[in-house]
C-alpha cells in the first residue's frame, strides 16, 4: 500500500437537504477504503455551525451527531498555506490538519451550488464533483435550460418568473404563466434552485398554480414553471474528466404522481430498475444526451442526469445533478454498481479524479 491520503468528508449544510446529506455522508463513510484512506468528518449544522466529529456512520444517519461528545469547532481554512482544516481544541488551541482531498456530501443550497466549491478552489483543495461555474449553472434550472438549448437536446418548454414579479401582481403573474401555456394543464412547479424536489408541486389549474409558485418561492426566488411530459422518468450516471463515461440506464417508478420528495425518501413504494426493454440504439442516444449536457455545464467528477422518455420515443431532458444522492438506495452509486464498479471503489475512483484536476 502507497501513501495514505486524508480525505475530509463534509456533510449536513444549511439547506433543505440537510437530512439527506447526513444519510448521504454516512454511506460513503462506511464504504471508503480506511487502508488508503484517513477520513475526517465535518458536519455543518442547519444554522452554519462547523464541528469536526467523530461520531460513527450511524449516528451521523439518525442526525444525532451534533451531540456526539468530543465534537470540536473545525473550518476549511482559505489561507492556502494551511492546505487543510483549523481545528480549535478544548482549552482554546488552535491546531491544523493537512487535507489531500474533499468529498463535499452535500446537497442543495450552500452545497451544491457551488459556494463550498468557490471555498475549496480558494483553499486550493482538491475536491469530487463540478467546479464553481459548473455548479453554479446545474443548481440553477434556469441556466441549465438556456445552456441546453445549445446542445440540440430536447427538454421541457418553461416559464421563468421571480418573487419580485409574483409579489407585485401575484395574479396577474398566474394568469401570464397559464397564458404562456395556452391554459393547457397540469404544470410542473419547481423552485429554480432546489434539489430532491423541496418544493416541487403539479399544478391542475390556477388556484393550484398560484399556490404552487408560493410554496416554490419559499425554497429560492426564482421559479419555473414546465408543461408536463408523461413519460418514463429515467437517469444516467457520469463519471470522469476529460474521459467522460456513462453509465446503463436506471428508470424510476414513484409511488407518488410524480417523484416528490416523499416519494424518493419516505415512500417505500417507490422503486428504481435497470432499464433494459429498450433497443440498444435509444440507450445510445440517451447516453450521448447525458454526456452532451455534461460537457457543456462543464461538470467534471460526477454528476447524474435525469430525462424523461415518451412512448413515441422521444428523449426529453429533465436536469442534471452535480452532487446526486449516495444514500444506501440512491441511484448513482446502484447505476455503476450495475457497470461492475462496487460502492468502495466508484469512491475511490471520485478521490482520484478530483486530485487529477490539482495536479
Amino acid at each position: 500500500m502507497g501513501k495514505k491520503y486524508d480525505v475530509l468528508v463534509l456533510f449536513g449544510g444549511v439547506s433543505s437537504e440537510h437530512d439527506i446529506s447526513c444519510i448521504s455522508a454516512a454511506s460513503v463513510i462506511e464504504h471508503i477504503n480506511t487502508e488508503k484512506y484517513t477520513v475526517h468528518a465535518i458536519g455543518i449544522t442547519s444554522e452554519g455551525e462547523w464541528m469536526l466529529t467523530e461520531a460513527p456512520a450511524d449516528v451521523i444517519r439518525d442526525g444525532k451527531w451534533e451531540d456526539f461528545p468530543g465534537n470540536r469547532m473545525a473550518v476549511v481554512s482559505p489561507d492556502r498555506s494551511t492546505q487543510g482544516i483549523i481545528i480549535k481544541e478544548s482549552g482554546g488551541k488552535v491546531i491544523s490538519q493537512h487535507i489531500d482531498a474533499v468529498f463535499p456530501v452535500l446537497h442543495g443550497k450552500n452545497g451544491e451550488d457551488g459556494t463550498m466549491q468557490g471555498l475549496l478552489e480558494i483553499a486550493g483543495l482538491p475536491y469530487v464533483g463540478p467546479g464553481t461555474c459548473a455548479s453554479a449553472c446545474a443548481m440553477d434550472k434556469s441556466v441549465t435550460k438556456l445552456i441546453v438549448r445549445t446542445t440540440g437536446v430536447e427538454q421541457a418548454d418553461f416559464y421563468l418568473t421571480d418573487r419580485y414579479t409574483f409579489s407585485e401582481n401575484p395574479l396577474g403573474e398566474t394568469e401570464a404563466a397559464e397564458k404562456y401555456f395556452n391554459g393547457e394543464y397540469p404544470l410542473f412547479v419547481k423552485p429554480s434552485s432546489a434539489g430532491s424536489s423541496v418544493g416541487v408541486s403539479k399544478a391542475y389549474d390556477r388556484e393550484q398554480l398560484f399556490e404552487a409558485i408560493r410554496i416554490a418561492l419559499e425554497e429560492d426566488h426564482k421559479v419555473l414553471i414546465e408543461n408536463t411530459i408523461v413519460g418514463r422518468e429515467i437517469e444516467v450516471a457520469v463519471l470522469g474528466n476529460r474521459n467522460v463515461r456513462t453509465s446503463v440506464i436506471g428508470e424510476i417508478m414513484a409511488a407518488d404522481d410524480f417523484y416528490s420528495f416523499e416519494a424518493k425518501y419516505e415512500n417505500a413504494a417507490s422503486k428504481t430498475r435497470i432499464l433494459d426493454d429498450i433497443p440498444e440504439e435509444k440507450k445510445e442516444e440517451i447516453k450521448q444526451a447525458a454526456a452532451r449536457v455534461y460537457k457543456a455545464i462543464g461538470c467534471k467528477g460526477m454528476s447524474r442526469a435525469d430525462f424523461f422518455l415518451e412512448e413515441s420515443g422521444r428523449v426529453v431532458f429533465n436536469e442534471i445533478n452535480t452532487i446526486p444522492g449516495f444514500t444506501a438506495i440512491s441511484m448513482y452509486p446502484k447505476l455503476w454498481e450495475e457497470c461492475g464498479i462496487s460502492y468502495e471503489e466508484l469512491i475511490d475512483q471520485l478521490i482520484m479524479l478530483a486530485m487529477d484536476e490539482i495536479e
